[in-house]
C-alpha cells in the first residue's frame, strides 16, 4: 500500500471530545486503526472544552498510532481560547493539523479547514442586516476561501477534503431541522465542486447521516464518532 498508484485506506473519525478526567482512552482504537488503514484523519472536536490538558491526553493516545495522522480542529477546540496551545501540542505529537493548508501523504493530497455555520440552499444565511449577522456570514465565507486556497495547492491525483462543519445538507439530516444552519454551510460544498476532489469527511453533526454527495457528485462522509458506520466501528475506512 505504500506505492503511490495503489489504493490508500484512510480511517476517519471526528468528535472524539477528549475530556480532562481521562475516563475514555482511544489508544486501543488508534492501534487498531494502524492495522486497518494507511492514514488516520481526525475531523475536529478533538477536545471537549478546548483545554490544553485534553489535547495532551489525546497526544499521548496518538503515540500508539503507527500511521500518519491528519486533522482539523472543531468548534469545541476553540471553547477556552487556547487554540494555539492545542495546535502546538498536537503538531508536536506528529499530527498534520490543517487550517487552510494541504499535505500530501502516500500519494493523497489532504486539504483541511474547520469550516463554519451558515446553512444550506435557499435557507443559507445572507450578508444583510445587523453587523453581527454580516460578521457571521463573513466568517463562513472566510472559511470557504481558506478551503479554496488549500484545494488549489493540491498536486496529487487523489485528494481528500477534511472539514469539521458539513458542506452539504444530506449528512446533517437526522439532527433537529432548527439547528441545520449551525451545522455547516453550502459555501463549503460549492467550493469543493470547483475542484477534482475524491471525497470529503466532516463531523459535528452527531445525529446526522453517514453519507451524501455534493451537487457535482463528490462523496461526503459524516465521520462523527456517534454516527453508525458501514464497518460497525466508530471510525470509517475510505479507500482512495
Amino acid at each position: 500500500m505504500s506505492e503511490i498508484n495503489s489504493h490508500v485506506r484512510i480511517a476517519a473519525i471526528g468528535d472524539l471530545h477528549v475530556k480532562e478526567d481521562a475516563t475514555v482512552s482511544y489508544r486501543q482504537m488508534f492501534n487498531e486503526i494502524a492495522r486497518d488503514a494507511d492514514i488516520l484523519v481526525l475531523a475536529g472536536d478533538l477536545t471537549d472544552l478546548g483545554k490544553p490538558h485534553e489535547a495532551e491526553l489525546l497526544a499521548e493516545d496518538l503515540r500508539g498510532c503507527g500511521v500518519p495522522v491528519v486533522g482539523v480542529l472543531g468548534n469545541h477546540d476553540y471553547e477556552c481560547d487556547a487554540v494555539d496551545e492545542i495546535a502546538r501540542i498536537l503538531r508536536e505529537a506528529g499530527v498534520h493539523l490543517l487550517d487552510g493548508q494541504t499535505v500530501e501523504l502516500k500519494g493523497v493530497g489532504f486539504a483541511g479547514v474547520k469550516g463554519f455555520a451558515g446553512g444550506f440552499g435557499k435557507r443559507m444565511l445572507a450578508s444583510f442586516g445587523e453587523p453581527a449577522i454580516k460578521a457571521m456570514v463573513g466568517e463562513s465565507i472566510k472559511e470557504a476561501m481558506k478551503l479554496e486556497n488549500a484545494l488549489r495547492q493540491v498536486r496529487a491525483d487523489k485528494s481528500l477534503a477534511v472539514l469539521h462543519y458539513a458542506p452539504i445538507l444530506k449528512t446533517v439530516e437526522g439532527e433537529p431541522p432548527e439547528i441545520y444552519p449551525f451545522l455547516g454551510s453550502a459555501r463549503l460544498g460549492e467550493t469543493i465542486d470547483r475542484f477534482q476532489v475524491g471525497a470529503v469527511v466532516h463531523g459535528h453533526a452527531h445525529h446526522g447521516t453517514y453519507e451524501g454527495r455534493t451537487t457535482s457528485g463528490v462523496p461526503v462522509y459524516n465521520v462523527a464518532r456517534h454516527i453508525e458506520k458501514p464497518n460497525g466501528k466508530p471510525y470509517a475506512v475510505i479507500e482512495l
